[in-house]
This record gives C-alpha cells, structure tokens and sequence, in this order.
C-alpha cells in the first residue's frame, strides 16, 4: 500500500475509482482505519462517495471492531441514499453480524422485499456469530421454503451452526440437501461435513465422508485428525497422521501437529507426544503456539510429569495464559504437588490479581485436603468467602477450559 500510495499521491485528480480502490486496500491491511484518512481527503477534495466507497468502509468498520464506527458509517449510508442498494445492504447486515447486533442486522434483513442468495448467506452467517445457532437454522428452512437455491457458502455456515448445537439430525438432513444440489464434490463442504460429524460424536459419517473425497486438502486431513483426537479415537488420528506422511500426501502444518498432540495428551503417549513436538519444529520447522504448548502442558500434566511441564512453561517464547497455567494447577491438585501448586496458583494471581476464578480456589483448597493440610483448606474457604467468590457448578469448574486451548 505504500507503493500504491505514492503514486497515487502523483495523480493531480483522482476519480471516485481510484478513491475506492486507495479505501479498499488500506480496508484489507492491518491499518484498516487508514482507509478512513482517504475517506476524509476524498472528502474534502469534494468527491461524493458511492455505494462501493461505503461498502468498503464498513468493512474497515467490521476490522476495527468498532460498532460506533459502524453506526456513523450507516447514517452516511442513509444520509447518501444508498441503505438500500444491495451490495451496501448486505454489507450492512454482515457488519452488525460481526459486529454482533443480530437485532439490527435481522431488522436490515427483512425490510428487503426478495432477498437474494446473498442476503440469505449474510443474514445465516450473523446469526451463526452472534450465537444464535437454533435461528440460524430457522433462517436455512425458510430459505429454501422461499424458493432458493442454496450454495457452498449457504451449507457451509448451516453445519457450523448443526456443529454448535450438537444438532446431528439436522447435519444430516443438510447433508441430503447437499446431495440433491450437487454440491458435495466442493472440497470445502465435505470439510464443513467431516467437522460437523465428528463434533457430533458420528465418527463413522465423519471418516466415511472423508474417505469418499477425491480431492482431499490438508484442511480435510486436519478436520478428521483433529475430530477423531478429541472425542477419544486417539489411535486412529495418529494411523491416519502416519498413513499421510508415509504416502506424502499432505504436507503437515501447525494445526495438523495440534491434532496430534491432542491425541497423544488424550491417549496418555508421553514419548510420542515429545517427540512429536521436536519433530514439528526440527524437520517441519513450524514454529509452536500457545496452543501447542497447551496440549503438551496438559499431556504431561496427566502423566503426573508436573515438573517438567512447569519447566516448559518457564521456557516458552512468549508468555503463558491463564488457562494454560490452570491446567497445570489442575494437574498438581490431581498428583498432590502441592509445592509446585502454589508456585502456579502465585502465576494465576500475577495474570489475573482481581479476578482469579472460583476453580482456582477449589482446586488449592482440595490440594492441601489432599495432603491433610487442613488449615490452609479453611485459609482458602475463608479467602473465597471474604472476596464472594463462588463454588463452580458441580462439573463445571474445569470443563472446557482445555477445549478453549483447541
């Protein structure tokens, strides 16, 4: 954008084309409010904007994560006459979506009077980010109530919500829509197929449809390995990790090294997890992430490794989260480490100093019952009692905080 910005700045009068394409390049940087200095010189130069001008900056809008941003650019859209053009419509309604303004974006939706594909897509895709899955369902039958066709796009969204709510039926019933349009040779829709069966718990759907594919990517082979890992099929994910390395068929990234990971930690496999995590840097030199570190945080701290897990947190480039370090608290409760507990829980209090979740204090006050330590017990209890932290659900204290690593 540099580049197209000095000769850009090099034309003595620059139309509404190349104002538009200045404000849409600097929308898709990392700078996207840049896009918006051009708005205001376009302005001031007299130049009146059009309906891709506002459409581009309202994606600028959805970059920046701005609903204010996005509220003044929607008044220049009412402003200017152009709420209802369709392409600044459905920009609209995509916005408040990512914007999660599902009211608003529902309001844009039905005032237009024959919604084509795209708003249709939009408006299910909002939905889906806002969480409100069950309506997102709602929205695909009346879309094919109203006489629509579907596309990739329409079905891929529509199982991500199936995926959400653990709806398998409806996956499936999607799944026949698929084959009656002919849309299940498109590599992206099986891989949205895979994803929702295995989420589902249909491990035999996911690995048949994954089978049946001729043109598998490695999206398609992270989605199974990564599926079958994590609802306990850990030696399967790793056959098909090795069957694709064996055959060359996909080169593995970053993500497919967390499926791995992820069943090795499940699986209880230490020495495969560890040499599974230097042969990811050493031969494919991927560089690991939190989430890498997370699985293998984790798989060590079930093998009762709870040393050289805190060890690998004290080595890690960048600096560890909370859920990762809750992990290991979890880890030295269940092993009775109650040492290098309270060297983790002092982390905890460092991340989070006001804000320590009430599982933290479980998990210290059942270490030191552990051990028959029973006036720190009631040191933590009263500690709980005198910030008004409550006890978690019953299931619910530590639930999901792996699943967020993943």
């Amino acid at each position: 954008m540099n580049y197209a910005a000095s000769v850009f700045s090099s034309i003595e009068n620059p139309d509404g084309f190349l104002w538009n394409t200045m404000i849409r390049g600097f929308g898709k940087t990392r700078k996207p409010e840049k896009a918006f200095e051009f708005y205001k010189r376009m302005q001031e130069k007299g130049e009146v904007a059009d309906n891709f001008t506002l459409s581009f900056l309202l994606k600028a809008c959805g970059q920046l994560g701005s609903y204010l941003l996005g509220k003044q650019m929607h008044c220049a859209t009412l402003k200017l006459g152009l709420e209802s053009h369709v392409f600044v419509r459905n920009t609209l309604i995509h916005i408040y979506g990512v914007l999660r303004d599902d009211q608003t974006a529902t309001k844009l939706f039905e005032e237009i009077p024959s919604p084509d594909l795209v708003a249709w897509n939009t408006i299910i895709d909002s939905h889906v980010n806002c969480g409100k899955c069950k309506e997102a369902l709602d929205l695909f039958l009346r879309l094919l109530q109203s006489g629509v066709e579907p596309d990739e796009a329409t079905v891929v969204v529509t199982l991500s919500a199936c995926s959400t709510l653990g709806a398998l039926d409806f996956g499936r019933w999607v799944h026949s829509c698929i084959d009656q349009v002919n849309l299940g040779d498109i590599v992206t829709v099986s891989n949205s197929l895979i994803d929702m069966y295995a989420k589902c718990g249909a491990f035999e759907e996911a690995y048949e449809t994954f089978s049946k594919m001729e043109g598998k990517n490695i999206v398609s082979w992270n989605t199974i390995i990564l599926g079958l890992a994590t609802h306990g099929h850990e030696d399967d994910a790793l056959e098909l990790f090795s069957k694709m390395l064996e055959e060359k068929l996909e080169i593995p990234d970053g993500v497919t090294f967390l499926g791995v990971l992820c069943a090795c930690s499940h699986g209880g496999m230490v020495d495969e997890g560890r040499r599974y995590f230097d042969v990811m840097s050493k031969e494919y030199h991927i560089q690991p992430t939190m989430k890498h570190y997370g699985c293998m945080v984790d798989m060590l701290g079930r093998a009762g490794y709870v040393e050289e897990a805190y060890n690998l947190i004290r080595s890690m480039p960048m600096e560890c989260n909370a859920i990762v370090w809750r992990a290991l608290l979890a880890a030295c409760q269940v092993h009775g480490d109650v040492e290098l507990g309270e060297k983790v829980r002092s982390h905890l209090l460092e991340l989070e100093p006001d804000q320590g979740q009430s599982s933290d204090y479980v998990l210290l006050a059942n270490m030191y019952a552990s051990v028959g330590r029973w006036n720190e017990v009631m040191s933590v209890r009263k500690s709980m009692k005198d910030r008004g932290v409550q006890k978690p659900e019953p299931g619910n204290s530590l639930v999901g905080a792996y699943s967020h690593m993943i």
